[in-house]
């Protein structure tokens, strides 16, 4: 597969309500994860750029809806984790009531990114959030993580756990990828999904 740059990835906004945020005059690819997932890692391993999204060793870090400019055509959105976070339970209903009305009603919302931790059992937490997707008829993609620091072997087995699970109460599974930030894995297949469905989108 020919490597594809990104030339350009920029800050446009954060805001609290889906409102506020940009125009919706381009497509846009929300990335969400439990909190700790890499979701920022991964975000920078995306577009290139080690700085755009800010990495944190404390969970909850992301508390806003964030969005990117990928060369002038797409947003690539950065959504605060669901799951554990070190904050007053106020703030964190606050965060799933923000979350959940931007992925309902943003109309330009062409996919979720679901990131999942490869190194992990199936987590209820994870499994849920996706019954929430699929009640509310939001496309997405699940994104495993960090698949380094367990080896393809173990990587590919968890995968199939997963999926098993989810398959218990879904009757498909959607187009998933195997990612790895510190080794660029599933780079290019990630912006390939994003650039086929970038043809779709009309305003």
């Amino acid at each position: 597969m020919k490597n594809t740059k990104l030339i350009e990835a920029k800050f446009v906004t954060s805001a609290a309500d889906y409102r506020k945020c940009p125009p919706a005059e381009k497509p846009e690819y929300a990335f969400i994860g439990r909190s700790n997932v890499g979701k920022s890692s991964l975000i920078n391993m995306l577009v290139g750029n080690k700085n755009l999204a800010k990495t944190s060793q404390t969970p909850g870090k992301t508390q806003l809806i964030n969005h990117f400019e990928i060369n002038k055509k797409w947003y690539l959105v950065d959504l605060p984790g669901y799951g554990f976070a070190k904050a007053p339970k106020g703030e964190r209903d606050k965060w799933g009531e923000m979350i959940g009305d931007y992925l309902v009603n943003r109309e330009n919302l062409m996919c979720v990114f679901v990131l999942i931790d490869v190194r992990h059992e199936p987590q209820r937490v994870d499994l849920e959030f996706l019954d929430f997707l699929g009640e509310k008829d939001v496309p997405f993609y699940l994104v495993f993580t960090k698949a380094d620091k367990v080896g393809s072997v173990k990587a590919e087995q968890s995968v199939e756990s997963f999926k098993k699970t989810m398959l218990l109460s879904w009757t498909k599974i959607p187009q998933y990828f195997i990612t790895s930030a510190e080794r660029r894995t599933g780079r290019e297949e990630l912006l390939k999904a994003i650039e086929e469905l970038n043809l779709s989108f009309t305003k």
